[in-house]
């Protein structure tokens, strides 16, 4: 059964980790709020916004859901006339923007892989890249849903080790599609470390690994 609508002062908001407090306007307790409990909003949450929401219970603790930010509301029509096309348009740009970041940062590892393999007959490298790039996607998906939930979190070292056995496509992939991790600074430091890694592996293989194996 759903709770009554309530509302109260957003007096904290952490957008990179997208998550916030509410004060209720009957100064209870204050109400942790999520930004997948924000619904039908035209901008992000900011400290001092009126937060209209009603609360659930999830392991025990409150929090906000079905909540909406007073005068950052889409209106019944705009939903459906507007704001619908406004999204779908929105989501096809980001996906061929993901596409051409993904095929720019893959291209050369790519084919240093594909080359290894017609020179060597080893196609190991090539299969490592296809294989452990799904298992690092679902690690980063997995690692997002139990942030998600105040969950215990997969280790970072876990993911970058995952992302150097040759499963960084799928890191980045995961990265840009979920907005997971990409906002820290230090994180992103260890993983751009590691695509570079794997494209000087590959320079030089490109430059002498035929002479290598002559």
């Amino acid at each position: 059964m759903k709770s009554s609508l309530r509302s109260g002062q957003l007096i904290k908001w952490k957008d990179d980790q997208g998550f916030g407090f509410i004060k209720p306007i009957d100064n209870t307790h204050e109400i942790f709020l999520h930004i997948t409990e924000v619904r039908d909003a035209t901008r992000r949450p900011i400290v001092g916004d009126t937060i209209y929401y009603r609360t659930s219970e999830q392991n025990g603790k409150v929090h906000a859901s079905d909540a909406f930010i007073l005068g950052a509301r889409l209106s019944a029509n705009s939903q459906h006339s507007s704001a619908t096309p406004k999204n779908a348009v929105q989501g096809r740009s980001r996906t061929s923007s993901l596409l051409l970041e993904t095929s720019l940062i893959t291209v050369f590892p790519l084919i240093g892989a594909i080359h290894f393999g017609l020179t060597t007959n080893n196609s190991i490298p090539l299969f490592l890249y296809l294989t452990i790039s799904i298992v690092s996607f679902t690690l980063y998906s997995d690692d997002k849903s139990r942030a998600q939930q105040k969950a215990w979190r997969i280790p970072e070292q876990t993911l970058i080790l995952c992302d150097l056995a040759g499963g960084w496509i799928g890191g980045f992939i995961a990265q840009r599609k979920l907005r997971h991790k990409v906002s820290k600074s230090s994180y992103q430091f260890a993983f751009w470390l590691v695509v570079m890694m794997h494209h000087i592996v590959w320079l030089g293989w490109l430059i002498s690994g035929k002479n290598l194996m002559g």
